[in-house]
């Protein structure tokens, strides 16, 4: 036998004998948890052509998905053996938990890359005003709430719309005399507008001698005092008379959250805008081990204190944590739906008027330039055209000026509304495109009123930025849009909303394969956290962190995907835990 040839049997040999002795190993500690007779897309194959077109080693007969593994084994947090039953059943120990999914489908643990989950938390307490028509609905909801709270405490409420509802905003009048004893304030669905009563304008002493905020709005009545409606920056105003909650509330509210996206599948959130207080409870949380699922936290840039305390002290370096501080979010603009993007031309439904941003929003330059030296990832939120522009152009002079600043990842937040001219920039800058796609069915009926025929045409465009080579990472912006990821898939893949409207989807050339919108909500988001050696494929040596749910939306993608919203979430595994089981 030649040298060479006798090396090489030989290499395969011991590698086999090593094998069968890390199995071994393996097996006599035993796994913590096995899942078997499972559907397992573990992603762990190519990553899909810029026009979706699957890699070659993906899981693909004929144009149709099929898993690539059957069962998973957990120790320590780790996963340590993806494939078949037999191999996984190898590995059970004494102690060791096992799962018979069933054919359920396992794939990474999901990750919604924007949400405000302490927000969240505190909604599923307040009055819920999500999908309500009227003022007058909304007010009846608001009364019956006011018969069971003591009079003289603040009531809350989240989730009217401020796009829908923009050419026929509610005033104080009718919540006035339906509810005069209790101050009430009333967040929009996106959180760029508050309505409140006369109560909170009392308790809060705003009167039309009030300082309003550049970039906001306080609409007046005709006794030329305040009507109860604040727009974009204006809703500051009534936040800062709001008395502060107590940690333990916003500590209570936070997990409360955490726990709806545990149990919602997800095993990070990304928590955009994070101030002093909600970094305290969650910093709390985590001392406790009470944090339910991992949280990737971007302070607030609108809180000066915090950001030149976390300055000084740098970015967290420790990935492995629950709790992992290590960038920033900072507004550039407004939203469409209140006409506070900012826009290249005049809105369409509003001659004159293109909103405004930067400096005039509250964007503090300085204080985001510091933070990006300071090796923290920045997440700019920017929606208008014009804000996305002048967002890229920031970010694009700090590169040029220390370019060490362009290896931070940096992001735009929504990335809505971009000119064809500005594309291509975000490949070339390296900069990732947070978006949502629950906003584009749901902006449909308004977004084209605000924007035009043309100008829609670069709104939502998630495939014109594939194409163009941008990295993605999708999230649902709650609690301003319904997190659920069949929605969200559903959404992505179909460009329609839950009433399957439009008939061949909203605008459908934008449309993502199944597999770039899972990968949306999984590897790709772990990228944007910096992750993507520890999680976003299910792989050995990998984070135990991983979704179970009822259907296969890779295979409901190709011939049922209306199906997909029906889809149930079956268990929530986080560093080997199971923190939620249906």
């Amino acid at each position: 036998m030649k040298a060479g040839l006798f090396a090489s049997v030989l290499g395969v040999v011991l590698a086999s004998v090593s094998a069968s002795q890390a199995t071994a190993k393996a097996a006599s500690g035993g796994a913590d948890l096995i899942l078997t007779d499972a559907h397992v897309y573990t992603l762990r194959w190519g990553e899909p052509a810029r026009d979706g077109k699957p890699a070659p080693d993906a899981p693909t007969t004929e144009g149709k998905w099929h898993p690539d593994a059957a069962a998973v084994a957990i120790r320590g947090g780790t996963i340590v053996y993806v494939g078949s039953d037999k191999g996984a059943l190898a590995l059970r120990g004494k102690r060791t938990r096992v799962i018979d999914l069933n054919g359920a489908t396992v794939i990474p643990g999901l990750v919604d890359s924007h949400t405000h989950f302490v927000e969240l938390g505190a909604k599923l307490e307040s009055v819920d005003l999500t999908d309500v028509a009227t003022e007058a609905q909304a007010v009846a909801l608001v009364a019956e709430r006011a018969k069971s709270v003591p009079k003289g405490e603040w009531i809350f409420g989240a989730g009217w719309d401020e796009g829908a509802w923009a050419n026929r905003y509610p005033d104080k009048q009718q919540l006035s005399a339906a509810v005069p004893d209790h101050p009430v304030v009333l967040r929009s669905l996106h959180g760029f507008a508050i309505w409140t009563n006369q109560a909170a304008l009392d308790a809060g002493k705003i009167t039309k001698a009030s300082p309003v905020p550049t970039g906001g709005e306080m609409r007046l009545g005709p006794d030329g005092q305040p009507n109860g409606l604040f727009l974009n920056r204006a809703a500051t105003m009534v936040e800062a008379a709001v008395p502060p909650e107590p940690q333990a509330v916003v500590a209570r509210h936070a997990l409360k959250g955490l726990t709806q996206m545990a149990a919602d599948g997800y095993v990070m959130v990304h928590e955009a805008g994070v101030p002093s207080q909600a970094m305290a409870a969650l910093q709390q949380l985590e001392d406790q081990n009470r944090l339910p699922i991992r949280v990737y936290a971007l302070l607030s840039l609108r809180d000066p204190p915090l950001m030149r305390q976390w300055i000084a002290r740098g970015p967290d370096r420790d990935s492995d944590s629950m709790l992992v501080t290590r960038a920033v979010k900072a507004y550039y603009d407004g939203a469409l739906g209140s006409r506070g993007a900012r826009l290249l031309a005049d809105y369409a439904d509003k001659p004159g008027h293109r909103g405004i941003s930067g400096s005039g929003y509250g964007f503090d330059r300085d204080l985001a330039k510091a933070a990006m030296k300071a090796g923290f990832q920045l997440g700019i939120h920017a929606i208008g055209d014009a804000g996305n522009r002048e967002a890229l152009d920031f970010l694009e002079a700090e590169f040029k000026a220390d370019p060490n600043t362009a290896q931070g990842r940096h992001r735009i937040e929504h990335a809505q509304v971009i000119s064809p001219e500005d594309q291509p920039r975000f490949a070339r800058l390296g900069v990732i495109a947070s978006m949502e796609p629950p906003h584009a069915v749901e902006d449909k009926s308004w977004a084209e009123v605000r924007l035009g025929p043309q100008r829609v045409l670069g709104a939502y465009a998630w495939r014109t930025l594939r194409t163009g080579g941008a990295r993605l990472t999708f999230n649902a912006d709650n609690p301003g849009s319904d997190h659920s990821i069949f929605y969200g898939l559903h959404a992505a893949i179909t460009r329609q909303d839950k009433q399957l409207q439009p008939p061949g989807g909203w605008y459908p050339a934008e449309r993502l394969t199944i597999e770039e919108a899972i990968r949306g909500y999984t590897s790709w988001s772990a990228y944007a956290a910096f992750r993507e050696d520890q999680t976003g494929i299910i792989a050995k040596g990998r984070w135990a962190d991983l979704t179970v749910m009822d259907i296969d939306p890779f295979a409901l993608a190709g011939s049922a995907p209306e199906k997909i919203l029906a889809g149930r979430i079956r268990a929530t595994i986080v560093s080997g835990k199971v923190v939620y089981q249906r």
